[in-house]
């Protein structure tokens, strides 16, 4: 299983995912599918499957014009209605496959969207498996609460996604990191784990390079809102319970100006 991401509009990535055997390959949000397509030629892809995270356009718009570009491509998403060109509406718990090796499991990640559908796959057993979050978990953050509640974000990021093997490599819809890691720092001064990654995504970005992907193991310690379970993340934000912490966080960082 190889993993390419394509950089598009100002700062989305969308990801191929290909199978090294048979040369399938899944895309997941080609809001650019001139670049996708053209990427998947370079690395000599036959593109199958669509994987739409949720349905804002810089996400779904592109759905439309790769069923165009690529006849008989199968798009999936949360939602028939809402997701623009989707073919196959998937649910929790929904499992596709595609090639030799790759296996899809489908997670509903509601929150940011009440139907934004994050992939947990699989390939070879020599891989670590990966995760497309979209906009439900970015690498230190999460996104905002458009349709959704305290309560489901909890259980989307600190039940659902926390669940998953520690190794699980996170790719998420934006190149939001540097900023996240700025703020993380205002919640925890004393976190080493978030100054570290802060160096280290100064350095990537500055040298042009993804600080995608991350992994389970590193949001839970460095990302605030997947410590919320922490006695004293809590207390340091005043609040008494995950749930609370977890709104508390999201509410300074709407209205943080970093």
């Amino acid at each position: 299983m190889k993993i390419i991401s394509v950089a598009c509009l100002q700062d989305n990535y969308a990801y191929l995912i290909l199978d090294e055997i048979t040369r399938d390959a899944v895309v997941v949000d080609p809001v650019e599918p001139e670049k996708v397509v053209d990427a998947a030629k370079h690395h000599g892809a036959q593109l199958k499957i669509v994987l739409t995270t949720h349905h804002h356009w810089d996400h779904a718009g592109g759905n439309d014009k790769i069923k165009q570009l690529v006849p008989g491509i199968r798009v999936y998403g949360g939602s028939i209605d809402n997701v623009r060109g989707c073919t196959d509406k998937v649910n929790n718990g929904d499992k596709l496959s595609l090639g030799a090796d790759i296996n899809i499991l489908c997670l509903h990640t509601p929150c940011h969207t009440k139907g934004h559908i994050s992939y947990y796959i699989t390939g070879h057993e020599r891989d670590d498996p990966a995760v497309f979050t979209g906009d439900t978990l970015f690498v230190a953050g999460c996104g905002k609460f458009f349709e959704g509640t305290a309560e489901q974000m909890y259980q989307s990021l600190c039940v659902t996604l926390s669940s998953l093997p520690k190794p699980t490599r996170i790719y998420c819809g934006h190149e939001y990191t540097v900023k996240n890691l700025q703020f993380a720092r205002t919640v925890e001064p004393n976190n080493a784990s978030i100054h570290q990654k802060l160096e280290w995504a100064y350095k990537q970005r500055g040298e042009g390079l993804p600080t995608v992907p991350s992994t389970i193991e590193e949001e839970m310690e460095t990302n605030p809102f997947m410590r919320v379970d922490q006695p004293e993340l809590q207390s340091k934000v005043g609040c008494g319970s995950p749930v609370e912490a977890l709104q508390e966080i999201r509410r300074l960082k709407d209205n943080w100006k970093g």
